[in-house]
């Protein structure tokens, strides 16, 4: 399992782990350019499809709201390598 850290920045989300960033404007759309990415760096052999974790970086929404959010925006979600 990968593991990516989640933020929207207003206008999009981003998935990011250091090696892949992704951008999109819907979470279906940011999955579906994450299956891209990740596609491209498939070995010979792998698996076609890998579990994402995406833990929601919780620093960039107001202190006041974190206690609402933080079970809303963690998601684990089959990706299809492309």
């Amino acid at each position: 399992m990968l593991t990516f850290r989640l933020i929207h920045d207003g206008g999009l989300w981003i998935a990011d782990n250091g090696n892949v960033r992704v951008e999109a404007g819907t979470l279906p759309e940011l999955d579906r350019k994450l299956g891209l990415a990740l596609g491209r760096s498939k070995q010979e052999g792998g698996p076609d499809r890998i579990d994402v974790r995406m833990t929601f970086d919780n620093s960039v929404i107001p202190k006041w709201m974190r206690q609402y959010s933080n079970h809303y925006f963690n998601r684990v979600v089959t990706i299809n390598l492309v």
